[in-house]
């Protein structure tokens, strides 16, 4: 399977297959439409809990944060760590079903080399991420009022965040055999992740040495580039985060490609 995937790959010179990678994309994106009320639903429901509950526990006696409002000041950071875990869920979730259910060669047998295979996933988890985004800021502009300051700022933040976990849940689903597997890092890493990236909180209010940790996790980036898109503030300077979320996500990315490329814990 791998040396014929290559062969096909290399006969065709580079040329893209513009209708599989169109046919893999569609069928990622439909995927996860066909669920809306749990891929779509559910993450407002739990941003808006995430929201309120932080807000009503602590947003009353807390001043304002980098000079804006408590729940504005959530409220981004909540967007993003929303669609960072559904993007990362979105292609996690596919390759993992794919080999539980011994169906994983039918997407590896067309022709289709590994960097389209890697795009055609990411495009399923990048438009879920900029769906769920969608839904929760026009949740955010009903309810606070809230509009972003910078908004094509924020899409392209939103979208490098989707594309940065979609890659990151590729390795992972690549490297699980089993749900157990891909719960673990979801929960042993990719939360971890999300939750100490500053999303209810300013690193400005840590001590020193936790400042340097937190700038050191790529996810960070993304909560203070939504922040900066939506507010126009932020913790750090925004085109460091721009180019550190770049650099994580096509090396990401490149890992995956690699794995489709030799096969690696994808042969059946």
């Amino acid at each position: 399977m791998h040396s014929n995937g290559q062969g096909m790959g290399e006969r065709r010179f580079g040329r893209v297959n513009w209708l599989g990678l169109q046919t893999l994309a569609l069928r990622e994106t439909r995927r996860f439409l066909a669920v809306w009320t749990q891929t779509i639903a559910a993450p407002l429901v739990t941003a808006g809990l995430f929201l309120a509950v932080f807000s009503l526990a602590i947003g009353a006696g807390r001043g304002p944060v980098l000079g804006v409002d408590f729940t504005f000041f959530l409220a981004p950071g909540i967007l993003m760590m929303t669609v960072i875990q559904n993007a990362f869920a979105n292609t996690s979730s596919s390759i993992v079903i794919s080999k539980v259910q011994g169906n994983i060669v039918d997407t590896l047998m067309p022709p289709l080399s590994p960097g389209e295979l890697v795009l055609g996933f990411l495009a399923g988890g990048a438009a879920r991420g900029l769906v769920v985004a969608g839904v929760i800021a026009l949740g955010l502009w009903l309810t606070l009022g809230l509009v972003p300051a910078n908004p094509l700022w924020l899409f392209a933040i939103c979208l490098i965040g989707a594309c940065m976990l979609g890659a990151m849940g590729l390795v992972a689903g690549i490297v699980s055999n089993k749900f157990d597997q891909i719960a673990a890092i979801t929960n042993f890493v990719v939360m971890p992740l999300a939750f100490l990236s500053g999303t209810f909180y300013s690193i400005a209010t840590l001590p020193v040495w936790m400042q340097t940790v937190s700038q050191l996790n790529p996810v960070f980036y993304l909560i203070d580039g939504a922040r900066h898109g939506y507010l126009g503030v932020s913790d750090s300077d925004p085109f460091l985060g721009l180019a550190v979320s770049l650099t994580t996500t096509l090396a990401l990315a490149g890992l995956a490609w690699w794995w489709f490329r030799i096969g690696f814990r994808l042969k059946p």
